[in-house]
């Protein structure tokens, strides 16, 4: 495994911890956002390891799709709750009149720990 994308599952690691924490004190808006971050470090780490960087979020969103999802690499899930995640946090983070539920964000912040323990098998030769 590359040395870059090490560090974006390390960003990954922190950012899943970061959002389990912040779920357990009841703040299911911002773990929301770092649940989707979680997913996001995960997807471009993945495509790092194939040397494509992508710092656009959409970029990396598309990348994924085609080099993972759509190849049936990694299960077509994962890139739809990339996608889902991505559309929660924004409107989380940008429409005032939003609220997210905690079983809402505890269930993306299990689908972000499951793309990242499978993203992890398949960079170490094993998914």
């Amino acid at each position: 495994m590359k040395e870059e994308t090490a560090k974006l599952l390390g960003k990954a690691d922190q950012a899943l911890r970061a959002a389990t924490i912040l779920l357990d004190a009841g703040d299911a808006e911002t773990a929301i956002g770092r649940a989707y971050y979680t997913m996001f470090h995960t997807a471009q780490a993945v495509l790092r390891e194939k040397d494509l960087r992508f710092r656009k979020h959409g970029s990396v969103h598309a990348a994924y799709g085609q080099h993972f999802a759509k190849t049936g690499v990694l299960d077509p899930k994962f890139h739809r709750w990339l996608l889902a995640a991505f559309n929660a946090r924004i409107k989380t983070d940008y429409d005032i009149e939003s609220a997210i539920d905690n079983e809402s964000a505890a269930r993306t912040n299990e689908q972000a720990r499951e793309f990242l323990e499978t993203a992890r098998r398949y960079l170490e030769g094993g998914a």
